[in-house]
């Protein structure tokens, strides 16, 4: 492994990841999701992507180029499910509501994390084009990868968190951070799926 191992690491994160700031600042701007669970699920996200790529490369397998945006049905089917968030963040939630939802959310912390890492993979399955070719021709280089990968995963989560407690985020989020993260997924959803035309 060598320093050029990392560069290309680094570059190939910022290329295939940059949208994963949108969705992380979607997801820190959803005060019913805890911060725990977003990294944790951003990580296990990340991980996965790495391990199938890696498995991929081992076996020298090809995954076949538009199967992997059938994923976006994952993002999709959250945002609709999300989507009645809309019309019940057009109010102020009361005390009981803000009470009820925090302790939902600590029961749900495990299917937050899932939910939050099933959106990472769908959202990065088209990274699986890059990650196996390029793991396949430096497999010797797969542990500078997973470190760089996992710094540049810190890193992510910390910028989209930055954005959300900044004042001119943190305004923009409590306007409209109930509607943000149902769009953002819906888009992403059907982004992702566009891809799928393809197989028909």
């Amino acid at each position: 492994m060598g320093v050029g191992d990392f560069w290309t690491a680094l570059v190939v994160f910022v290329t295939t990841d940059i949208d994963d700031l949108i969705l992380l600042t979607a997801f820190f701007g959803d005060t019913r999701l805890r911060r725990g669970a977003i990294v944790g699920g951003q990580f296990l996200g990340i991980g996965a992507l790495m391990a199938v790529s890696a498995a991929a490369a081992a076996a020298s397998l090809a995954i076949p180029p538009h199967w992997p945006a059938l994923l976006g049905a994952v993002p999709l089917a959250l945002g609709l499910w999300k989507l009645p968030s809309l019309w019940r963040g057009r109010g102020e939630p009361d005390d009981d509501e803000e009470r009820e939802g925090a302790e939902r959310a600590a029961r749900n912390t495990h299917s937050q994390v899932l939910a939050v890492a099933a959106v990472t993979i769908a959202n990065g399955g088209d990274n699986l084009g890059v990650y196996i070719p390029l793991f396949s021709a430096n497999f010797h280089a797969l542990p500078a990868y997973a470190l760089v990968f996992a710094v540049m995963t810190a890193v992510w989560c910390a910028v989209g968190h930055a954005f959300v407690k900044h004042p001119a985020g943190a305004a923009l989020m409590a306007r409209s951070g109930h509607a943000i993260l149902p769009i953002v997924l819906i888009l992403l959803g059907l982004w992702i799926l566009s891809d799928a035309r393809f197989l028909l």
